[in-house]
């Protein structure tokens, strides 16, 4: 079994009550909203990745103000198949997602062209639990809000284990 493991920080920029969020291509083709952010790249520190992929998906110039917390998924799942590749091999994917919060500092809203969002948008927060969503967006929420000392979001029902 391959075993990954994959570094990424995300931004919570909330405003007037409302919170910046990406729009990405989903399972199946259903675009899903996701928190602005993604993985850092080989030496780069994440604190430089959350400002690097905010810019990247929404044209904003953010300031991280506070490290809300660090949320770990593991999952098991096949790889992606390359050109030319015959073996499917399944894949121990560990993610490990700094979440910051932050402030727009400069820059305008405008989407991504040729990446992997399409679409960025301010969302009131009352409306986020209608949208089709990443779970990430309802544990930086959390973050957002409880703040925990330790920085982990208290598990909804369901996310234990």
């Amino acid at each position: 079994m391959l075993r990954k493991l994959r570094v990424a920080a995300y931004a919570i920029c909330v405003r007037d009550g409302q919170v910046l969020l990406a729009r990405s291509p989903g399972p199946g083709g259903v675009p899903e909203w996701v928190l602005p952010g993604g993985g850092t790249e080989h030496g780069e520190d994440p604190h430089d990745t959350v400002v690097r992929e905010v810019e990247e998906e929404t044209g904003y110039r953010v300031e991280p103000t506070a490290l809300l917390g660090v949320d770990s998924l593991r999952l098991t799942r096949p790889s992606r198949l390359g050109p030319g590749r015959l073996l499917r091999r399944t894949v121990d994917h560990h993610g490990v997602r700094l979440v910051y919060e932050a402030r727009v500092a400069g820059g305008d809203l405008r989407f991504e062209t040729g990446g992997s969002t399409d679409l960025a948008a301010w969302q009131d927060l009352t409306a986020v639990p209608g949208l089709t969503r990443v779970p990430l967006v309802d544990t930086g929420l959390r973050l957002w809000r409880e703040r925990p000392p330790a920085g982990r979001a208290t598990p909804l029902r369901g996310e234990e284990g």
